[in-house]
């Protein structure tokens, strides 16, 4: 059959990235605590593209992507490969966007249930493997101008603390909730019984803490991992009495 898509393109206009996109996979990750877990993955898959071919072939993305064991460093750069290998391309690109499944203990009770982060694993591959690993925290924060100006209690909320990294060792996504957990004025948890409550509630109100406090607490505890090269951090408040978010962000190369 005819190659439609190996056709020469007199246009001249390489493109960075063509492939595919919004494909749920199933996917098995690394996990800190059980060894592995299962969860669902929207996948992109792509390449770049020279100046002088029409088109790429979709269907290879797929085929190279069944071969994913569990995911790790090794594993995505051997799907690059593979990609670039099979698309006579220069760059290859995946991202993976799935919820990671953490336990968490209630501080009194010792209750345990589990908790959903949203993750982003990103890798791309010309001569060097750069590889980016994401995940969005859900937090409490406690507002200091608040507390220090009421007669009773403070306004508090939930909050999110998204950290990008890159690494050179494994940097595991319960490590990553642990900094974002430490940095702001309390955890969140995924089942809390009355005790519990009280001492969360108590917790955040004895931790006071702006989005600038805590994504500051976030920073310094990212700055001292000689593991990181890189890494950027926004935490992002859903005010309870404001009819706005509040969000501040830090990146690496501040000090």
């Amino acid at each position: 059959m005819k190659d439609v898509q190996g056709e020469k393109d007199l246009r001249c206009v390489p493109l960075k990235h063509v492939g595919i996109k919004d494909l749920r996979w199933p996917i098995e990750l690394r996990d800190k605590t059980k060894g592995t877990q299962h969860t669902v993955a929207k996948v992109t898959l792509a390449v770049d593209l020279p100046h002088d071919m029409r088109g790429t072939h979709m269907s290879r993305f797929v085929e190279c992507l069944q071969t994913l064991g569990p995911v790790g460093l090794h594993e995505v750069e051997g799907i690059l490969d593979t990609l670039k290998e099979r698309l006579q391309a220069e760059k290859a690109f995946l991202q993976l966007e799935f919820p990671y499944f953490i336990t968490k203990v209630a501080p009194v009770s010792g209750q345990t249930a589990p908790m959903d982060i949203d993750c982003i694993y990103t890798a791309e591959k010309g001569e060097k493997l750069q590889w980016k690993i994401c995940a969005e925290v859900p937090v409490q924060t406690l507002c200091p101008c608040s507390k220090e100006i009421s007669a009773y209690g403070a306004h508090n909320q939930r909050a999110f603390a998204k950290i990008e990294i890159v690494a050179s060792e494994m940097v595991w996504l319960e490590e990553l909730v642990e900094i974002a957990d430490a940095g702001a004025s309390s955890p969140v948890y995924g089942l809390l019984k009355r005790p519990d409550e009280k001492f969360v509630t108590e917790m955040a109100y004895d931790n006071p803490r702006f989005v600038e406090d805590a994504v500051r607490e976030i920073a310094l505890r990212l700055e001292a991992d000689t593991r990181i090269s890189w890494y950027r951090c926004e935490v992002e408040s859903v005010e309870s009495i404001h009819n706005h978010n509040a969000f501040a962000v830090v990146e690496k190369g501040w000090k």
